[in-house]
Formats: C-alpha cells, structure tokens, sequence
C-alpha cells in the first residue's frame, strides 16, 4: 500500500495588512495588550471582492504551478473551513468551479483549527487505498467579516485573520517519504467553550433580529479553558505520533503547530521539550487562520528551507468542538 507524500504547496493571504494599533482604532486595546495575550502584531483582512474561495484559489494555483500541475490533473478536492461563503452549498463545489473543473468529487471539512490534520487524514485514506491518486487539501478561512469589532468583542476580535494554504497530495511507493499517521480526538462536552451559536436550525427561526441582537452571531471563547484544555492536548497528541511511529522529540525535525496563540505554542513546545529551531511560528504575522494555519505556516517553512527529504514533520492542532489531532510525516 503507497503512502501519501505532499507533492507541492501555496499559500494566499489578502493584501490588506491589519496592525494591533489599527485595531486601537476600533475599540478599547493597544499593541502591548494584544501582543503579550497573543503573540500577535499583525493579521491579514480580506478587501471587498475578496472571499474565502478567492483565496483558496489562489493558494490553490500556486500549489498547482509549484507541483507543475493542472487543475484538470486532480481527482479530488477536500475543502477545509468553519466560514464557509454560504450556508449551502460548501465551498468545495465552489472552488472546483473556480478551477475549471467538472464532475470530481469535492468534500467539505467541517473541524475548525484541527481542520487541516482532519482533511489530511480522509485525503491519506483515499490515497492509500487508490481511490483518487492526486487530491487537493485546501485550508481556507474568512474571519474578518464576522469579527465584533467593539469592546464588547475584542477578546477575539484581535486574533484572527484571513488567509489560505493549499497542499497537492499524491501516492509514493518511496519508504524514505509520506504521511506515516494521523490521529484525530474530540469531546463534544466542552462545545460552547467555543462556538458560534447562530445562525443554525437548533433556533427557531434560524435566524433572526433577536439571535442578532444577542451577537449570536459571533465567536464566543472562554480564553482561560481554551488555553488549558490546548497546553495539555496538544503535546499529547505530539507525543501520540512519536509514539504510534516509534520517535522521540529528538526526531523530529519540525513542529509546525496551528497557530493560535504564542503562549500555546510556547508551552507546547516546553512541554515536548523542543529547541526553538525545531518549531515554526509565524503567528506574529498572520494571527489565527484556523484551518488554514497549518498549510500557511508549512508552505513558508519549505520556501525557507527548514525540510529536506526524509525530515520527520509534525502537525498538531487544538480548536472548537473540542478537537484536535496531530500528524507524523516524513518529508
């Protein structure tokens, strides 16, 4: 049975750059508040015209370009997002048009942060069992336009950001290279830790003045337990791939963690017991993309030289629902 290599990757954030005194300007926070919570500096807004699956797209076809592909090469499309365009259908459908594309199969994955790694594995899946042989695994979100922008939602508000990664997946028969395992958790109990309540079919009507009034609409995050429950299980995930694999943290080449908060990436790297040199942050720049921090962060770490062939890769993530996952991949 072949395994899955990562043939090529993009990435596409909006050109619009979103500082932390920019923000000062819309409600009450400074640089200094921002950045010692976070970590953050900076975060990219989408402009008008732009949306989740323009920059998909774009991630997509530099993906394409850097595997010199063409979209007609595909057989599958996996869609990763939790700001979808609309409310049906999923953006996959969307994209695929966006590419020229007909009668492929598109899937939408619906796992917030630990999207990415959720996608990775049913792409993983597909490709093993030679179901599709060169499926595209896009992380794409829109954050901006459903942001509080007031006091009132500035605790979340300051964290995220616009963007969009794309990997080519495909079959490798070469034991030096590929997706070695993925490992997916989650436990519903702690759901309203961190949602977005409506608009949805549990109210009735789904949507209306009240629930907008009520800022139902927006992300709600109790910070304090998001940060616990992520310190503890993301290592644990980290040390479930070594595990399943046979390594140590001495292994490994590369983290590349969902970008969420410096302080969780801070501790997730104490806590494994990793140099510095072995983790790549780029959350200072992008802020949270959820499912598409992942593939952000990957794309720069190949441009900046930080894998070579054989490298032992890890991703892992933690967001709402909670779940959250890891991979183990040799580059």
């Amino acid at each position: 049975m072949p395994r899955t290599e990562f043939i090529a990757t993009g990435f596409h954030v909006p050109e619009r750059v979103v500082t932390n005194d920019d923000l000062a300007q819309l409600m009450d926070t400074s640089d200094d508040w921002i950045t010692q919570r976070s970590g953050i500096k900076t975060r990219h807004w989408v402009s008008d015209g732009e949306t989740g699956v323009t920059l998909a797209r774009e991630a997509s076809c530099r993906a394409l370009a850097n595997a010199r592909m063409e979209p007609s090469d595909l057989d599958c499309i996996v869609y990763c997002t939790c700001t979808p365009d609309h409310f049906e259908p999923g953006n996959g459908v969307f994209l695929e048009r966006e590419l020229g594309l007909t009668d492929i199969p598109a899937i939408d994955v619906r796992n917030q942060c630990s999207g990415f790694i959720y996608g990775l594995s049913v792409a993983d899946a597909w490709i093993r069992t030679g179901q599709y042989q060169r499926v595209l695994l896009v992380g794409a979100e829109v954050h901006s336009r459903g942001l509080d922008k007031t006091k009132r939602g500035r605790d979340t508000a300051v964290l995220f950001g616009d963007g969009a990664g794309a990997a080519i997946l495909g079959p490798t028969d070469d034991p030096r290279r590929g997706v070695l395992s993925t490992h997916l958790f989650a436990d519903g109990r702690h759901a309203e830790k961190l949602w977005v309540d409506a608009p949805g079919l549990a109210h009735d009507p789904y949507v209306s003045e009240q629930l907008l009034h009520e800022g139902k609409h927006r992300a709600v995050m109790e910070g304090k337990e998001v940060f616990k429950f992520a310190s503890i299980l993301m290592p644990q995930s980290v040390a479930v791939a070594l595990r399943a694999n046979g390594l140590t943290p001495a292994d490994i080449t590369l983290l590349v963690p969902h970008q969420a908060n410096l302080r969780i990436i801070e501790m997730v790297q104490k806590v494994t017991g990793l140099r510095d040199d072995q983790v790549y942050v780029n959350i200072q720049k992008y802020g949270n993309t959820t499912a598409a921090s992942i593939p952000i962060a990957l794309h720069e770490a190949v441009c900046a030289g930080r894998l070579a062939r054989g490298d032992v890769l890890i991703f892992t993530a933690f967001g709402s629902g909670f779940t959250w996952a890891s991979a183990a991949i040799r580059w």
